[in-house]
């Protein structure tokens, strides 16, 4: 006996009543679908200069939106960020064209880079809006996820284009002209990818995307390495042309601080890992449902930016399936509360055993490893 959600999660009434069900009362769930709960953050000049390069993650307390209005605001914000940056970049690449700045020039690259990663994650919301099929009866979603391996991609070209030619020019040093418009071009790249990073990162995080997130926080790197190449450029005016192409090097250096991050990130996402406070949260949120005495094999995982749960409940084996059934469903809508970006969820109901007899003795060979939860993070 199962319980599944329906593909559209009306919020607007107090109460939700499905066809066959009991009606799951609003005493028990005060609809507010994926509440704040209350975290720590972490303070002081440390705690923000770590947030500029690891986002904090609201997963655990962000709102629920539907998943069409999420892809909706992850494509909007692609489309003006790709705008944004190619603005930017075009603007870069003009005034290495006419300076030789080997720093801006691996920053330009970069910053294209960045801008040419919206494509295929445009492409991935796009799909992921196309509804089940019966070959993907899980939908398109993770579309997305197969976008933040080329994102990563990327990343890594960037870095070693922008390698290889810092190392060049370090062992062929070039002349830079106009260095006050390489300073310039540096401010601006910097602003740009700085505006792009806070809106990237501020929807991916509401619609719970660690594709877009590992984007913005991959403009936001370019930010600090447009203000990396205003440091070569003054370093040049100083007498000391080397910091050019060192400063090249610096920018390298911290692609691969980025790549590592985003890499790990998609890595998790495919891996179908979570964040254990937000199983913890999912788990409690069932056993607090009256007429749950068990919690059994609870999993969840990303499929895009939207949740799918499983779990097994224990139930009096003394109840009838009406009853049993209203339980599930009850447990059911209480996730729909409690878990953020939950989009579906599967609650199989077990009876209890307290006569020692194993309900599930038929599956126990086709079962050699255990499949709930551990306490490893």
């Amino acid at each position: 006996m199962t319980s599944r959600s329906h593909p559209a999660h009306d919020d607007g009434d107090a109460e939700h009543h499905h066809a066959g069900q009991r009606p799951v009362s609003a005493e028990t769930d005060d609809h507010t679908h994926g509440a704040p709960q209350p975290h720590e953050h972490r303070g002081g000049v440390m705690g923000w200069f770590t947030s500029l390069f690891r986002p904090h993650s609201h997963d655990a307390a962000d709102s629920v939106d539907a998943a069409l209005e999420a892809s909706a605001d992850g494509i909007r914000a692609l489309k003006i960020s790709l705008v944004v940056l190619l603005i930017t970049a075009a603007a870069q690449a003009a005034v290495v064209a006419f300076t030789g700045s080997v720093a801006l020039l691996a920053d330009t690259i970069h910053n294209f880079s960045d801008a040419l990663t919206a494509v295929p994650l445009w492409i991935a919301f796009v799909l992921g809006r196309r509804p089940p099929s019966r070959r993907y009866t899980y939908g398109y979603g993770r579309v997305e996820d197969l976008a933040g391996v080329f994102i990563v991609a990327m990343i890594a070209l960037s870095a070693a284009v922008a390698g290889y030619e810092s190392i060049r020019r370090l062992f062929d040093p070039q002349p830079i002209t106009n260095v006050g418009v390489v300073i310039a071009a540096g401010l601006i790249g910097a602003a740009g990818n700085e505006l792009v990073a806070l809106y990237r990162i501020r929807v991916g995080r509401n619609i719970g995307s660690a594709a877009l997130v590992a984007d913005g926080l991959h403009a936001r790197t370019d930010g600090f390495t447009s203000l990396a190449v205003v440091l070569g450029a003054i370093g040049v005016l100083a007498g000391f042309p080397l910091a050019d192409p060192i400063v090249g090097i610096g920018i390298t250096v911290a692609i691969l601080f980025v790549l590592r991050g985003a890499a790990r990130d998609i890595y998790r996402r495919l891996m179908d890992a979570v964040d254990p406070d937000l199983v913890d949260s999912a788990e409690a949120s069932i056993r607090s449902t009256p007429g749950v005495l068990d919690v059994e094999n609870l999993r969840l995982r990303w499929i895009g930016h939207r949740i799918r749960a499983e779990s097994g409940i224990v139930v009096d084996a003394g109840l009838g399936i009406i009853d049993a059934h209203a339980i599930a469903v009850l447990a059911h809508h209480r996730l729909l509360h409690d878990v953020p970006k939950l989009a579906d969820a599967t609650v199989h109901v077990s009876p209890s055993s307290e006569d020692g007899l194993d309900h599930h003795a038929p599956l126990a060979h086709h079962q050699p490893h255990a499949s709930g939860c551990d306490t490893k993070r």
